[in-house]
């Protein structure tokens, strides 16, 4: 007989009821989060390997509920062309030919990128990746690499002629 689980629901209120004191601290949180998240990757990557012809991206779009805030959701998506950069998303690109997959970038939500920016010269070491890519957002260089990536002309919503 299959063990009946708490729902998401009843953990996060007690989550949210319990007291501050607790003693993990947000690595371990971080840890606990993303302790699926390359084997959701390499799900996704198989997955999108049946459903496109050559190159493909992997986009991870990172969604907190509205009813619990402490509760953060991963979804996993596969795509023919290269996104939009946007809040909350992660980007890889799959390169069938070699067999592996490419980090592109990742861009958390608009308060941490706005805090980030106001921040840039406090953030601690192990961040400063995370703010190239804030930056590189905020200053339009990811939107020309997705432009570039899918042949379209760097100003205009035009492909590239060849």
């Amino acid at each position: 007989m299959e063990e009946k689980r708490d729902t998401v629901g009843k953990i996060s209120l007690e989550l949210q009821e319990k007291s501050i004191q607790d003693d993990h601290t947000a690595r371990e949180q971080a840890d606990e989060q993303l302790k699926d998240f390359e084997d959701n990757i390499q799900q996704c990557v198989e997955r999108c390997k049946q459903d496109y012809i050559g190159d493909f991206y992997v986009i991870v779009i990172t969604k907190k509920e509205r009813l619990m805030k402490n509760v953060l959701r991963n979804y996993f998506t596969g795509r023919q062309t290269c996104p939009t950069p946007e809040y909350d998303q992660t980007v890889y690109r799959y390169n069938r030919k070699a067999g592996n997959i490419e980090f592109l970038w990742v861009i958390p939500a608009k308060d941490v990128c706005a805090y980030m920016i106001t921040n840039a010269l406090e953030l601690p070491p192990e961040q400063r990746e995370l703010l190239e890519f804030v930056m590189d957002f905020t200053d339009g260089t990811l939107l020309n690499l997705a432009k570039k990536l899918n042949g379209e002309e760097k100003d205009t919503p035009f492909l590239i002629r060849e």
